[in-house]
């Protein structure tokens, strides 16, 4: 069968031709149908990441099977990996066939399609979770969203809007406000003027924040006080440098948002919030690529031009 393998820290993944799965006990095989690419993968293929595989290795923490053989599992059940370590210290989704332990895998009571089954649990549950469980959002409240055209970001408007909140969306350039759904007002990053309207107004309850990097002290500042900003990304920085006094006296919270230790809450809101995901209400936008496009998937997701979650289509 074939896969995807990082052979190389910091190198691209090679598609090449690997042995069929053996399925042990307690063991489900499944065909893959399609599997995520997402920043975590980026960051595990450079080696620095807590939890390394043993090279060579084949990315992908998420994805979409059908059930092919198992004692737990009706073949042709449609299923997703939930096991939150697959793909980061053992072989992941970007291959043909995996065998995988029974309770790695969740089936979906509701079909979807593959692309969307792949993807739309963690911006969903991410999403869900920063807004609610860490934001504590409320109708009537204004959240500020950075990253907002991004697959988590997007996510979040539609939920923050369904909740009855006032949404600010967050882009990077002015020419990305198209891209936002109506009823949301946008805000480009390089617009001066608007960013210093925000500053003064200060009017946000909570700042959902994807991007990270320095600037995200600045939008700190957009938080009225007593506000939140719930912290899960850094695709514009991995460090963020504090002044202490100003920070106390904006009386702001910051708080991350870490699904990887919560994983029966996050398939309890995914469960929840499926039958939104298959009518439609719920929009989860995807660009796919096959398995010989992987190495231009990660490349073009590590440089910001994917729109919504790249996803690799068997």
């Amino acid at each position: 069968m074939r896969a995807a393998r990082i052979h190389d820290w910091d190198k691209p993944p090679v598609v090449e031709d690997i042995p069929v799965p053996t399925r042990r006990p307690g063991e489900t095989l499944v065909r893959v149908d399609a599997a995520t690419v997402s920043h975590l993968d980026i960051t595990v293929s450079t080696g620095r990441f807590e939890l390394v595989p043993p090279l060579p290795y084949v990315p992908g923490c998420e994805g979409a099977a059908t059930v092919l053989e198992s004692d737990t599992h009706a073949p042709g059940t449609q299923v997703i990996f939930r096991d939150g370590v697959i793909g980061l210290d053992r072989d992941g989704t970007w291959r043909e066939q995996v065998a995988v332990s029974d309770d790695a895998l969740m089936p979906l009571g509701t079909p979807l399609d593959p692309a969307i089954a792949a993807t739309f649990f963690v911006p969903t549950t991410t999403a869900y979770v920063a807004l609610f469980d860490v934001g504590a959002l409320e109708s009537g409240q204004t959240v500020l969203v950075s990253g907002a055209t991004g697959a988590v970001g997007s996510m979040a408007l539609q939920l923050a809007q369904d909740a009855g909140a006032e949404v600010i969306a967050l882009v990077s350039r002015a020419d990305r406000l198209a891209r936002l759904p109506e009823g949301v007002r946008g805000v480009a990053l390089d617009d001066a003027a608007a960013t210093s309207a925000l500053r003064d107004a200060k009017s946000a309850d909570l700042l959902l924040d994807t991007i990270g990097g320095q600037s995200l002290s600045e939008r700190i500042g957009w938080v009225k006080p007593g506000g939140k900003v719930a912290c899960l990304g850094y695709t514009a920085g991995t460090e963020l440098t504090i002044d202490l006094p100003n920070w106390f006296f904006s009386d702001v919270t910051i708080a991350p948002v870490n699904l990887l230790n919560k994983e029966p809450r996050a398939q309890e809101v995914a469960r929840s919030l499926l039958p939104k995901i298959a009518d439609g209400t719920l929009r989860v936008t995807v660009e796919e690529f096959s398995l010989d496009e992987a190495s231009t998937a990660l490349e073009r997701l590590s440089h910001g031009s994917v729109t919504g979650r790249a996803v690799i289509r068997f």
